[in-house]
């Protein structure tokens, strides 16, 4: 394995995928204290940073305990990106820096940025090339999707191109830009990506358990696994994944009342950043509604918290469903006497 990656050494790594709108350093913090390894920022505009725009350097921010930890760029300008990443690394210094090469999102792609530069390989290369250049010797990773669609997947061609610029590890997300975030990854790719090439592949797309996880490591030959979606609504799955991997043992998942401290410690964290209650518990709505997945009432916690601007509202809420999912229980305990 590179030796640019310690978290490699006879280690399994597990990643907290970078997601724009979740991803921010207090989400990051919290997965690291549920056993995440490796977090990477947002994915941050080379354009933005090249022009020294002061909203963009706030994504790099990051605390110390978060290492090691990433830093995402995307953009198709390679001496742009270079010059973005060699500013990035005289900004905070981060353990590395990865190349975003899978965004499928339009206002991405139609600036020729994330998943559209696997249509373009010579530019994907040079891209590469110039910010491996341009940082040495911090490691360069990339993360890269199978394809655009399903009559061009390259995924091993775009692989082998990588490692060839001196990208010391590759995370693959199992779809294509086409499919977007639907359907299913196609980890048989993954797996080709895996046996051609000789740096360290990192695999992504419907890890929802840590059995998930444990299948993949065990038939694709990946090096370590990125997790996204699944951590939105249960950050406790990079601990869980890490006993079955060493243990084989399943983990019964968090009580409502872990559960309910981790939302409302979320939500605390989030207001004393922004410094503003009402503005900071209306943009965690959205991840709120993440969390409410498998919750007692999840269809009426969903209306409650699209309507919550205040933490009086989230404590209320929390003490309300804490009070049906105790009355759940004692149904059931009464049942079974």
């Amino acid at each position: 394995m590179n030796g640019l990656l310690p978290w490699f050494q006879e280690r399994f790594p597990l990643y907290l995928a970078p997601m724009a709108g979740v991803s921010d350093k207090i989400f990051r913090q919290l997965c690291r204290e549920y056993g995440a390894d490796v977090l990477t920022t947002e994915f941050v505009s080379a354009e933005g940073i090249f022009r020294r725009n002061e909203r963009t350097r706030e994504y790099l921010d990051f605390d110390e305990i978060e290492r090691p930890i990433g830093v995402q760029l995307f953009g198709a300008n390679a001496e742009h990106m270079a010059e973005a990443a060699r500013q990035v690394v005289d900004w905070v210094r981060p353990d590395f820096i990865d190349l975003n090469f899978g965004c499928p999102v339009n206002k991405v792609v139609c600036k020729n940025g994330g998943s559209a530069l696997l249509k373009d390989c010579p530019t994907l290369a040079s891209v590469a090339t110039a910010v491996v250049d341009a940082v040495a010797p911090l490691p360069v990773t990339g993360k890269i999707r199978i394809g655009w669609a399903a009559d061009s997947i390259n995924a091993v061609g775009v692989a082998k191109i990588l490692a060839a610029a001196g990208i010391a590890a590759i995370t693959v997300h199992g779809r294509t830009r086409e499919q977007g975030y639907s359907g299913t990854a196609d980890w048989d790719v993954i797996a080709e990506v895996a046996e051609a090439v000789p740096v360290p592949v990192i695999g992504n797309g419907d890890l929802s358990s840590p059995a998930d996880v444990a299948k993949r490591q065990r038939e694709t030959g990946i090096a370590g696994a990125m997790i996204g979606r699944a951590a939105m609504s249960a950050p406790w799955i990079f601990r869980d994944t890490k006993t079955y991997l060493a243990t084989g043992s399943i983990v019964d998942p968090p009580g409502l009342e872990e559960r309910w401290k981790l939302i409302l410690r979320h939500c605390q964290l989030v207001v004393r950043e922004w410094g503003v209650e009402e503005a900071a518990v209306r943009s965690m709505r959205a991840r709120l509604m993440a969390y409410s997945k498998s919750m007692p009432e999840a269809k009426r916690l969903r209306e409650k918290f699209s309507q919550a601007s205040s933490l009086a509202d989230i404590e209320q809420i929390a003490e309300e469903n804490l009070s049906a999912g105790l009355s759940v229980r004692q149904e059931i305990t009464a049942a079974a006497a």
